[in-house]
């Protein structure tokens, strides 16, 4: 209402999604368009709206007018029932109480179910009148709770008969709250009018590419011959007398070709994740461990100082424990090396998880995470080494586990553009059975396929990957391989939506690691060579476009033309021991290390 007079200010509300937030604006309705008087509102604009965009023109602004984030939304003031209109008032974090928003049209209510797809909203104890925002990342954080606890076709059926209690089960659940998430309740909310349509489609926004052409030829596929693992004898010759690696390119192409024998993983990984710089010498390595021992050890001690009265006052620290613990008790218990009670290998997967909290306190623990350590500390024995390899891994998995899930979004976004270029019917029957958002993959992208394969094969599937050949987003052609592989299955029997998440779910364990790396390196490859690959599909591959001229065939006249390139070190095909031609290893010896939980001592 306006101060000076008894008016209330006609305006209109919005919901805008941008790229990591999503953003309630009320603007004044300009005084051209504005009517005189409520009764003279026969042809009015909705009161509020959704707005699906990535960036939008600022419109002249009033003093009334307001914006704000939901992530700084504190609660919501709703009208008392019986009242001939509506209203609602925001107040926000920082105790700013919004001016309230009167809706003459009954709007109000589907601007909850609206705001309810971005924040969990629920009744103060106090005031049924007062909406209530919980911070979405306890709501992500449940979200990963028992994450593939029970894969089975039960699962399907308790979604059924009560998605919200199914949901916070399993695997369901985590592909449920993505699917709300990205898509929402009601599809028709984020679909443009048909009159907008045309004004959509001419805009040129930078950053996106509209493919027209039904089909690009991809070429032939080639047949990839993958070597045995990277011997002790390899990586000695290729290091100088002071430790220094002579050509990391080489070793990182020979272990994308074949991994690495399990004796030398806990050296090499060091590198690989980038705890170790591939230049340094064995005493500055030496060195670095002593400075990176003395600060884990100090920041170990932040949490284990805390008194039992400082903790009742620090509930977000108490929640991070709890989580750990439970988390702790159940990852890997059928692996010798954290099986049986009071294991040492419990003991340091809790205490390093306790204190990534402190290195990372924003962020802190969100389930999952205890699934990404697990192996890392399996191969290297050691609680310092484990946690500064850990803090690596998560460095490049950390937009997985944000509130915002941005890196979530994007990566299922990537996949979809990957995967529809392959195979654009394929991605046309998932559209059809409402698993066109592959929210099924979201677990592979999570936790990087960790509980698909067996623990051996993830070993040897990360260590690949943490090579970053062939192409940027290598671990999106492995998505790619997997579903190329299980596209015959899904479409024959015509599997609709809650078969194709069965199926998927099911898959665990059975998966050929070497089978699918060698799909995904021949995808990869295909893609690389394609002459008509889409800027889109090189940007996700991480290739940059340069213009080259080309001649003319018919006029003999140049021809400017975009060709996409690598950006990143050249991939090579090597000449390297093999085995099979299928990828598979025929009597491959397999060095065995014997691990003794006695040599974990926690400290």
């Amino acid at each position: 209402k306006n101060d000076d007079q008894d008016s209330i200010i006609s305006g209109v509300l919005r919901v805008i999604e941008k790229d990591s937030s999503s953003v309630v604006e009320w603007t004044q309705t300009p005084k051209e368009k504005s009517p005189r008087g409520l009764d003279h509102q026969n042809n009015y604009e909705a009161e509020w709206d959704m707005v699906n965009t990535v960036s939008f023109k600022k419109k002249p602004q009033s003093k009334w007018s307001f914006q704000f984030s939901l992530t700084d939304l504190k609660s919501i003031k709703q009208n008392k029932e019986g009242m001939g209109w509506s209203y609602l008032v925001f107040c926000l974090k920082d105790d700013v109480i919004l001016p309230a928003l009167h809706f003459h049209h009954g709007d109000s209510k589907l601007l909850i179910v609206s705001l309810e797809k971005y924040v969990v909203l629920c009744e103060s104890p106090q005031d049924k009148r007062i909406l209530l925002v919980n911070c979405q990342n306890k709501s992500l954080s449940q979200s990963f709770e028992n994450l593939l606890d029970e894969p089975t076709y039960g699962l399907i059926q308790k979604l059924k008969k009560d998605p919200y209690t199914a949901t916070m089960g399993g695997f369901s659940k985590v592909t449920n709250y993505i699917f709300d998430s990205l898509r929402g309740s009601d599809p028709s909310t984020q679909q443009r009018p048909p009159s907008e349509m045309a004004d959509f489609l001419s805009d040129e926004e930078p950053g996106f590419e509209v493919i027209t052409r039904v089909s690009i030829d991809l070429g032939k596929r080639p047949d990839i011959i993958r070597r045995e693992p990277v011997s002790a004898e390899e990586w000695i010759k290729n290091m100088d007398s002071e430790g220094r690696i002579l050509d990391a390119d080489s070793i990182k192409q020979m272990i994308f070709k074949g991994g690495l024998c399990h004796a030398l993983r806990k050296e090499v990984w060091k590198f690989l994740l980038g705890y170790f710089p591939w230049h340094s010498t064995r005493e500055e390595r030496t060195n670095l461990q002593k400075r990176k021992t003395d600060e884990y050890f100090k920041m170990k001690l932040q949490w284990k100082s805390v008194t039992d009265e400082q903790e009742k006052r620090n509930s977000r620290l108490r929640d991070y424990k709890s989580l750990i613990e439970k988390d702790v008790n159940r990852t890997d218990r059928t692996n010798k090396f954290y099986e049986g009670q009071d294991n040492p290998g419990l003991i340091l997967l809790h205490d390093i998880l306790m204190t990534y909290c402190m290195y990372d306190f924003d962020l802190g623990y969100v389930q999952g995470m205890s699934d990404l350590l697990s192996p890392v500390l399996y191969v290297m024995e050691n609680e310092v080494d484990a946690f500064w390899c850990f803090v690596s891994y998560m460095d490049q998995m950390h937009e997985n586990f944000e509130e915002q899930m941005q890196g979530m979004k994007t990566q299922l976004i990537q996949l979809s553009t990957l995967l529809r270029l392959l195979d654009s019917g394929f991605c046309s029957y998932l559209e059809s059975q409402d698993s066109g958002y592959l929210y099924f993959c979201f677990r592979w992208l999570l936790i990087r396929f960790k509980r698909e394969f067996s623990f051996q094969d993830i070993l040897r599937l990360w260590e690949v990957m943490w090579t970053e050949l062939p192409c940027q987003n290598f671990h999106l052609l492995i998505c790619c391989a997997i579903l190329e592989s299980e596209k015959q299955q899904i479409m024959d029997k015509h599997y609709g939506f809650n078969e194709i998440l069965k199926h998927i779910n099911e898959l665990s364990m059975k998966i050929d690691v070497e089978d699918i790396l060698c799909k995904a390196e021949a995808i990869s490859i295909q893609m690389m060579n394609c002459k008509e690959l889409p800027q889109a599909v090189g940007e996700v591959l991480g290739m940059e476009t340069s213009a080259v001229t080309t001649p003319d065939s018919d006029t003999g006249e140049d021809e400017s033309v975009t060709v996409m390139s690598r950006s990143a070190s050249t991939y090579q095909n090597l000449s390297m021991p093999v085995t099979a031609a299928n990828g598979t290893r025929e009597n491959a010896q397999q060095m065995a290390v014997t691990h003794s939980a006695q040599r974990l001592t926690p400290t």
